[in-house]
């Protein structure tokens, strides 16, 4: 494998990864703090990526503004999801949760088929990002992922700092470590539970729509990209979000050259790595030890 080569599957790995960080943070947070196994995280991620095909046209050359739209628009839709349906699922058992869950993934599913159909359709990237840059002598590699890869950081950084320098941040770690403590200081746990929900729908709305250009928007992409989450919240430590970024980053590294290196063996590798990870530290990178 030459320098190039090696520089451009780096640099996918790193742009896999912090995609990934976005859905599993969401979803680390919403099971860490509020209790629940949510199946349904996945279609938020597709939501996204939809957003971003029907958005696209209506905002032209404006991706950023369209990207800042289409996160509103789905907290928003986070919020009144959890006041509809998740409010009522927290003093029930996990098995309550994963079949109602379960059930919006079919619900989601079925609207995306009578609203958009179900042929696979494509996101143009806006034309200020068109184009590649040199890496090497013979490699090049798209503006569009490095743009990409750039944005992630910053709202991983951002994410950071709200978590660990605001006051609603404290609130989220304290919930996250003991939720009835945090209830029994008098905190308005259902608000806090609602905003944390929708900034979870948020993160992986936007993960699909950064996604969308550099994939097709197709039906079911939400249930691979589940998987693979509920992997880097094991792997990470549930309710850790370092832990999220440190697993997201490894599984983005083991997927990407797993497939290079050892493709008839490839699906195995970030499974294996959690085995490892699971028999080392059984409450994850970054979890807490109960």
């Amino acid at each position: 494998m030459d320098i190039g080569t090696f520089l451009v599957q780096c640099l996918n790995a790193v742009q896999y990864g912090l995609l990934l960080f976005l859905v599993a943070s969401g979803l680390t947070l919403i099971f860490g703090i509020m209790g629940v196994i949510n199946l349904a995280h996945g279609s938020f991620y597709m939501l996204g990526a939809y957003m971003a095909f029907a958005l696209s046209p209506l905002f032209g050359d404006q991706f950023i503004v369209m990207l800042v739209a289409g996160v509103l628009l789905a907290a928003v839709f986070g919020y009144l999801l959890e006041w509809a349906f998740f409010s009522y699922l927290y003093q029930r058992d996990h098995l309550q949760q994963v079949l109602m869950t379960y059930g919006l993934i079919l619900v989601f599913e079925e609207l995306r088929s009578i609203f958009v159909g179900n042929d696979v359709h494509g996101v143009k990237a806006p034309p200020w990002l068109d184009g590649s840059f040199a890496l090497g002598s013979l490699m090049t590699y798209p503006w569009y992922r490095l743009f990409a890869s750039a944005a992630c950081i910053v709202l991983a950084l951002a994410l950071y700092l709200v978590v660990n320098r605001t006051k609603l941040g404290m609130m989220i770690r304290a919930g996250a470590s003991n939720r009835d403590m945090v209830r029994g200081l008098g905190i308005d746990i259902r608000k806090l539970y609602r905003i944390v929900f929708a900034a979870g729908v948020a993160l992986a709305a936007l993960a699909g729509m950064i996604a969308a250009p550099m994939s097709s928007v197709y039906p079911g992409m939400g249930g691979s990209v589940l998987i693979i989450c509920f992997v880097v919240v094991v792997i990470g430590g549930i309710g850790s979000i370092p832990g999220a970024l440190i697993a997201s980053l490894l599984v983005g590294f083991v997927d990407t050259f797993g497939k290079l290196l050892f493709a008839e063996l490839s699906g195995m590798g970030v499974y294996v790595l959690m085995a490892i990870v699971l028999i080392w530290r059984p409450e994850g990178l970054m979890g807490r030890r109960s």
